[in-house]
């Protein structure tokens, strides 16, 4: 199950209590020798390669970190606390959630937050100072957004073509079906090309008019696309659903500006699909006297114009 949004709860341990203690071995001068405690240990958010999904967090929601440990006598520290590491997909944002501040935003592999700081540990009195406990630890309610990180994002209507082009053209296998919505998730897949380059390409759900309002699946995936560098919009050019090639990619685009202006600055690359069908020359001539752009004529089924596709989409994508 794909989850992109988790709202968690952590708390960091308590500093150990610094200890009351005294030398007794010369009963007429008490010397203090209480050891300090231990910090408490914190909790920390690390993006890892190997996790693709924020499932993990939705199955258990409370984390906490251990506690340090007491000081003794004999000026003996107590042990810090082992920190809890939570391992998360790249492209995660860490927010506050009770204000909704944006603590950092895990793009690269490796980057780390701290989120919830151990307590400190507390003094022993061998400093000729009455012993403290240690402090608490840090905690805070912390909600965590995934936004895929991907070269090309694939964009259309239900029933577009998308999930087939990308199930052809990469090693992703996303579920094919002839009714809308087939895909429910995001799908990453992997083109390589013969000079040894590789592309990742998101397959984003189908977004619908009124996507930008949060119809149908709208808001939960158009967020996935703000990373991508280059955005393909396959348009179904067969009107198999009784749909208009032109009003679909007007519709698309209009969608995408609303919401969020700055995705209509992003390179974008048209493909006609499913010329397999022959009423899709038709449409597309019809459609070329509307549009002035380049636009790439493929079959995601037989494969037809793909390659040509494919080489635009490594020359603009970097």
């Amino acid at each position: 199950m794909f989850v992109d949004e988790a709202v968690i709860v952590c708390c960091a341990g308590r500093g150990g209590k610094g200890c009351h203690s005294f030398d007794r071995s010369r009963p007429r001068r008490l010397r203090p020798n209480g050891g300090d405690g231990g910090d408490g240990g914190s909790i920390i958010i690390e993006a890892r390669a190997n996790i693709q999904t924020l499932l993990d967090f939705q199955l258990n929601r409370y984390f906490t970190a251990e506690n340090g440990g007491n000081g003794s006598s004999n000026h003996k520290t107590g042990f810090s606390g082992k920190d809890t590491w939570l391992g998360v997909p790249p492209g995660t944002e860490i927010y506050d959630h009770k204000t909704g501040e944006l603590l950092k935003d895990l793009v690269d592999i490796g980057a780390r937050l701290p989120v919830c700081k151990g307590g400190l540990a507390g003094r022993g009195n061998h400093r000729d100072q009455d012993a403290t406990p240690g402090e608490p630890g840090e905690e805070k309610e912390i909600l965590l957004k995934l936004k895929l990180i991907a070269d090309i994002g694939i964009v259309g209507f239900p029933n577009a073509g998308k999930s087939t082009f990308i199930s052809r053209v990469s090693n992703a296998k996303s579920k094919i079906a002839a009714y809308p919505f087939t895909t429910k998730n995001p799908v990453l897949g992997v083109v390589k090309f013969e000079d040894g380059q590789a592309k990742v390409l998101a397959d984003i759900p189908g977004i619908i008019e009124g996507a930008h309002a949060g119809k149908g699946m709208g808001l939960e995936f158009l967020k996935h696309i703000e990373r991508t560098r280059v955005l393909l919009h396959i348009i179904d050019f067969a009107g198999v659903d009784g749909r208009d090639p032109l009003s679909d990619y007007h519709a698309l685009n209009e969608e995408l500006r609303r919401y969020s202006e700055k995705l209509l600055e992003k390179e974008q690359v048209l493909a006609a699909n499913k010329m397999d069908v022959p009423e899709a020359r038709a449409a597309l001539e019809a459609f070329k006297k509307k549009v002035k752009r380049e636009i790439f004529p493929i079959s995601a089924v037989t494969g037809e114009g793909v390659e040509a596709l494919l080489n635009r989409l490594r020359r603009v994508a970097g």
